[in-house]
C-alpha cells in the first residue's frame, strides 16, 4: 500500500483528524541512513508526525521544520515537510543501540533522554514562527500533544507508531491526530477522552492492518467522520549537484581555496538523504571563479 495522509473532521465539524500510513517513507529514511531499529523509530515517528503537521500549511512554498535538541545518545532529529505531503529527516546519530524498554519495546524515551522540541514554520513572513517546549516523555508522540496544548491551545491527542521486522526492516509505519474546535461540546470531550483511553496502541492497530481510515473510525465511531483529503506521502529531499555548488560557493573564496591547495576530491553528503556530491579540484576551481570576492 502507497503512504498516504487522510484528512477529516467528525462531530459536526467539531473535531479535526489527520491520519497517515506511512511505512514506505519510513522504510526510505531507514535505508538511507542506516539507521538502528530505534534511531528508525524515533526517525519513523517524527517523520510521521511532520507529514501530517506539513499539510496543515496553506500555501505551496510554506515549509514546517521539527527539530529535538536532546541529551540522549540519538543526539537530535531534524524533520522538515511541506503541504503536498513530502518529508525528509535524519537523526545525530543514526546507529545508537539500547536495550529495550521496560515494556519490551524500543526504548525511544531513552534515546532521546531531555530535550527540547522546536517546531519553526516557515510561511514567508520576515521571521520564522518558532513555537517550543520541553520533552515530557521522549516518546514523541507525547510530546507533539503536549506542544500542541501549550504552544498552541489547541487541545490534540497524537499517536505514532513505527512497528520493525525481524531483519530490522520496517513493517508498519504511521499514526493519526486529533484536535477539538473551539467551542467542542463537552459531550463530545468526554466521549473522546474515552474512547482514546480504551483504544489499543496505534503500533498494535497497524499491526492488525487496520488503513488510517480504519482506526479513525473505530476511535471516533458515531461521530461521523467526513474525510476531506486523502495526500500521497513520500520521503522527498530535493537535493542535487546545483544546489551544493551553491552551498560551497556560500563558503567564501578563501575555504574554496584551501580546499583546492589540498590537491584532492571534495565529496559533500547530504544530511537528510545521505546522498553524496563529489566534486573534483578543477570543479572546485571552476566554484572558486564564481564566488564573490
Amino acid at each position: 500500500m502507497a503512504d498516504y495522509i487522510i484528512r477529516g473532521t467528525a462531530a459536526q465539524g467539531q473535531v479535526r483528524v489527520f491520519g497517515a500510513t506511512t511505512r514506505e517513507l519510513v522504510e526510505t529514511a531507514r535505508a538511507n541512513h542506516n539507521t538502528s531499529p530505534v534511531a528508525t523509530a524515533a526517525l519513523g515517528r517524527l517523520l510521521t508526525a511532520g507529514a501530517m503537521m506539513g499539510t496543515m500549511m496553506k500555501n505551496e512554498k510554506d515549509l514546517l521544520t521539527l527539530k529535538i535538541d536532546c541529551d540522549g545518545p540519538i543526539g537530535g532529529l531534524t524533520v522538515t515537510a511541506d503541504f503536498k505531503g513530502d518529508v525528509k529527516g535524519y537523526v545525530n546519530n543514526p546507529m545508537v543501540v539500547l536495550p529495550c524498554n521496560d515494556k519490551g519495546k524500543l526504548d525511544v524515551g531513552g534515546a532521546l533522554d531531555v530535550g527540547v522540541l522546536s517546531v519553526i514554520q516557515d510561511i514567508g513572513l520576515k521571521e520564522p514562527y518558532v513555537g517550543q517546549t520541553i520533552l515530557v516523555s521522549g516518546e514523541i508522540a507525547e510530546d507533539l500533544t503536549y506542544y500542541y496544548a501549550t504552544s498552541e491551545q489547541t487541545p490534540s491527542s497524537v499517536a505514532l507508531g513505527v512497528l520493525m521486522n525481524r531483519d530490522n526492516t520496517v513493517k508498519q509505519a504511521g499514526g493519526f491526530i486529533i484536535q477539538l474546535m473551539p467551542g467542542a461540546d463537552e459531550a463530545i470531550v468526554g466521549a473522546l477522552e474515552a474512547r482514546l483511553g480504551e483504544l489499543p496502541s496505534v503500533t498494535s492497530l497497524l499491526d492488525e492492518g487496520l488503513s488510517p481510515e480504519e482506526i479513525l473510525g473505530r476511535l471516533l465511531g458515531d461521530m461521523e467522520l467526513e474525510i476531506t483529503d486523502t495526500i500521497p506521502a513520500r520521503f522527498f529531499c530535493g537535493c542535487d549537484k546545483k544546489r551544493v555548488e551553491k552551498a560551497l560557493i556560500s563558503i567564501g573564496r578563501q575555504e574554496l581555496q584551501s580546499m583546492i591547495d589540498d590537491g584532492e576530491p571534495v565529496e559533500v553528503n547530504c544530511h537528510f538523504c545521505g546522498a553524496d556530491y563529489k566534486f573534483s579540484v578543477d570543479e572546485l576551481q571552476e566554484l572558486m571563479e564564481r564566488a564573490v570576492r
